[in-house]
């Protein structure tokens, strides 16, 4: 399942990242929020406007198509 296809505020865990930019990618790891990591969408502007998501007590905001390279399980 993709990050764009949970519910707001389910925590979910990041599966896989592979289909996603390396620099954003590599970004998101400095941000420790990484493959085996525990995420939460926190929300999604409309109009296919970024997402938030949370993840240890951090809020990052990503562009919608890279949350929807994030394979992610539900916890």
């Amino acid at each position: 399942m993709k990050l764009t296809e949970t519910a707001i505020g389910s925590i979910v865990e990041i599966i896989g990242m592979m289909s996603m930019n390396e620099r954003v990618r590599r970004r998101l790891s400095d941000l420790c929020i990484a493959e085996g990591s525990r995420v939460s969408l926190q929300y999604a502007l409309p109009f296919h406007g970024p997402c938030m998501i949370e993840s240890g007590g951090q809020c990052v905001a990503i562009r919608r198509k890279e949350a929807a390279c994030i394979e992610v399980v539900p916890i």
